[in-house]
């Protein structure tokens, strides 16, 4: 019974894994495992009784010995003795078959994973070798040809043609994998009578990982007659391993009944493949397919393999040159970044500000350096609501300092929205919400692919046995990939890993130079709240006296003084008091944050109390009605809270309308702080002043209209600065204002804490 499975629930590389461990070889050769240092046959192929004319029982009683003259065992005994095997092969064998008649084997020798030693014989077609003249004038005249060219299309196709000169094969092609694991046809000589594959992409499948590795293990693959009924290994199962026979390094082992029909479906009935290998990862193939059965000698495949080596090693030193000559340029990039860094007041400007700039290092239409709570962008870029999104997915989801897709769509599904600017994302991490990202855009292309990738095998069952089945259909099929944008090269990911590091360290260093500044300005404040408060109370007792003077001369001499005596002196007493006012407010403001200040758990609503307490009078005088949210809990000084309730409340009392002033302080709750509000219905401000009556003695008004000095608001702005939030005012002339400020979470010794532990990851993650 034989049943259709469903493909995609298929495990290829399961069903592929073993096809080195085989008890079959291809019919044009015969196998021998020999057991050294006797050379005992233990396994043999099933034709060796027609060439050896003694049944296989006989056989695998002998040992290499018996079934060879001692002049020809005595050098293969020579030579086994060396430690590479391919100083004997191939060994030409002699064996007799009747009389004086003999049949001449290439012999090529190779010791499998088992340690045994595996003769495979070749019907040799000539006894003389390839001339080693020819073979070399033949070699010189590719690599001259190579020189000639820059191109590496060029560069391949010059392959080609010389290896179908050599062969004389029907086509020849040049196969090269892509980083995904598919590949595509880059180079191409065939008869004109058949059809083309050149520029067509295939899928991973048609050559599975198990495949590739035997292609990486074996330079040179032989199929002379993709038709050709296998023959058996006896016995099937080694009786010292107890399994079938590793054949990985054969160059007989039968290929798998999938690859045949592989070869079946494309018409072809020979087939030649020589491996490239770049750092020992299989760069490519090339594939020589014959319409019929055809036979090259060991020596031809060989020459063949040397002649794809030297080529090939032409073709990677000038990849290695061009990805030299962009390393190079990335570098100088590179360098001039961390000079223009190191000179900036802020590194983010010497990414941006300059010629190069971030863009060069990973050419990327648009970048986004995401540091503390800001974004700086260059080039084309997804809007900031966007990036806000998506720096929020990064931190959930990036594990390691580098991140990089050429389709960020497919794994992150809001990019889509941004695929014109972003459909490709290279991010680097600094800490843990600091970022760079690079952007590049979708590019829409046509994939030319040899058949259906979707439906490149088939599978069905058996009798419980799974088969696999090539496509059938080897007909163009285009595919138009979208959500793609160019891919990341590995120079430009290494180029923005090495950016990070040179971003840590100016980033560590900065921060080093901030600790000494803020310890000598903590000093240089220490010494500058000492002396206001020193020469603020040394300020009070002269002024005591002038006050008092002033006030005992108007007593003793009131009869004597004239009217302008009297107002002369009023004058002089009312400076004397606001000179006072402004000293006790000069010795407020530098006692904000003086560091013997405890933050705590403080009760919001407690603070207010106190603040309208210390009002009720000016309350009940105005007729006030204040009102207020439920207040939080927060972490604050108490008496600082106080002072600023009792501040902003003041305020708006003073600077009330006609009508009794309406106040109402609110609370909410905002994603990491408290957000207070202090709202009055009274006279208001003017849009443009709103930051200047934060400023230490500014006023909007004259103190015959309002009392002060102006001091009231700076106090607020550095207890709020103090606990590190923000404060500000909305307002418009005669329509009220409503000033807010906020109260982090965690306070300020959460905040400082966080601060070390964000400097701890930069150092933790730049080692």
């Amino acid at each position: 019974m034989s049943t259709e499975l469903n493909a995609p629930a298929i495990d290829l590389s399961s069903l592929e894994k073993a096809i080195h461990i085989s008890s079959q070889i291809q019919p044009h050769g015969l196998l021998l495992v020999l057991q050294e240092p006797e050379l005992n046959i233990v396994q043999v192929s099933s034709n060796a009784a027609d060439i050896f004319g003694i049944s296989l029982a006989e056989i695998l009683q002998k040992n290499l010995e018996d079934l060879l003259d001692p002049f020809q065992v005595e050098k293969i005994r020579s030579g086994l003795k060396e430690e590479n095997l391919e100083y004997i092969n191939p060994a030409k064998i002699w064996i007799r078959k009747k009389g004086d008649e003999y049949s001449i084997f290439d012999g090529i020798f190779h010791r499998n994973a088992d340690g045994f030693l595996i003769l495979e014989l070749e019907p040799a077609l000539s006894q003389d070798n390839i001339p080693f003249l020819s073979f070399y004038h033949l070699a010189r005249a590719s690599i001259n040809q190579l020189q000639a060219t820059s191109n590496l299309r060029d560069f391949c196709q010059i392959i080609v043609e010389e290896v179908r000169k050599v062969t004389g094969f029907d086509r020849v092609m040049l196969y090269k994998f892509d980083e995904d694991g598919h590949g595509s046809v880059i180079a191409e000589q065939k008869l004109a009578s058949m059809e083309p594959y050149l520029g067509l992409h295939y899928p991973e499948s048609d050559i599975p990982k198990p495949a590739r590795k035997l292609f990486s293990s074996n330079w040179i693959r032989l199929i002379p007659d993709a038709y050709a009924q296998s023959v058996e290994i006896l016995p099937a199962i080694n009786s010292t391993t107890q399994r079938p026979l590793d054949l990985t390094f054969s160059i007989l082992r039968s290929a798998s009944g999938c690859h045949l029909e592989y070869l079946h479906n494309m018409g072809v009935g020979a087939s030649l493949t020589i491996s490239l290998t770049k750092d020992g990862k299989l760069w490519g193939l090339i594939a020589c397919h014959h319409q019929s059965p055809k036979y090259v000698s060991y020596e031809l495949r060989k020459a063949c393999e040397f002649l794809g080596r030297v080529i090939f090693a032409e073709i990677s030193t000038r990849e290695e040159t061009e990805d030299y000559d962009y390393r190079m340029q990335l570098t100088y990039i590179q360098s001039a970044l961390v000079e223009y860094m190191s000179q900036a007041e802020n590194f983010i400007d010497g990414l941006v500000k300059h010629q190069p700039n971030l863009l060069s290092l990973a050419s990327a239409q648009g970048a986004a350096v995401y540091f503390g709570d800001n974004c700086t962008k260059i080039g084309e870029t997804p809007k900031e609501e966007d990036l806000n999104y998506l720096v929020q997915w990064l931190k959930n989801n990036l594990q390691d300092e580098v991140f990089y897709t050429d389709s960020l769509p497919q794994i992150y599904p809001d990019a889509e929205r941004f695929k014109n600017v972003a459909s490709g994302m290279l991010a680097i991490q600094i800490s843990k919400r600091n970022y760079v990202m690079w952007f590049r855009p979708e590019v829409i292309q046509t994939v030319n692919w040899g058949g259906d990738p979707n439906k490149a095998f088939a599978a069905t069952e058996t009798d419980g046995n799974v088969r696999l089945s090539p496509r059938k259909s080897f007909e163009l099929w285009k595919e138009t990939v979208s959500l793609t944008s160019l891919p990341w090269k590995q120079v430009e990911i290494k180029a923005a890993l090495e950016l990070r590091k040179a971003i840590v360290n100016i980033v560590l260093r900065q921060a080093d130079e901030l600790a000494q500044l803020a310890q000598d300005l903590e000093r240089s404040n220490a010494e500058l709240k000492k002396f206001a408060y020193v020469a603020s109370h040394d300020l009070q007792e002269p002024l005591n006296q002038v006050a008092n003077y002033v006030q005992l001369l108007e007593m003793r001499y009131q009869e004597q003084l004239g009217e302008d005596a009297k107002e002369f002196i009023n004058f002089a007493v009312e400076g004397v008091s606001l000179m006072q006012t402004l000293i006790d407010d000069v010795l407020a403001y530098s006692k904000v944050d003086l560091q013997g200040v405890e933050f705590q758990l403080t009760d919001a609503a407690t603070a207010l109390n106190r603040a309208l307490n210390n009002l009720r009078g000016r309350s009940l005088e105005t007729g006030a009605v204040i009102t207020h949210d439920e207040l939080p809990t927060v972490i604050a000084d108490n008496t600082q809270l106080m002072q600023l309730f009792q501040n902003l409340i003041g305020n708006a009392i003073k600077f009330r309308s006609d009508k009794p002033p309406q106040i109402h302080i609110g609370a909410s709750r905002l994603e990491d702080a408290w957000l207070f509000s202090v709202k009055d219905n009274g006279i208001g401000i003017e849009p443009q002043f709103s930051d200047r009556i934060f400023v230490i003695f500014q006023r909007l008004h004259t103190r015959d209209e309002y009392a002060g000095t102006g001091m009231g608001l700076a106090i607020c702005k550095k207890i709020v600065e103090c606990h590190r939030g923000r404060i500000w005012v909305e307002s418009e002339l005669d329509k009220g204002a409503t000033f807010y400020f906020t109260i982090p979470v965690g306070g300020r010794e959460l905040e400082r804490r966080n601060g070390r532990k964000a400097q701890n990851n930069i150092l933790s993650r730049g080692q």
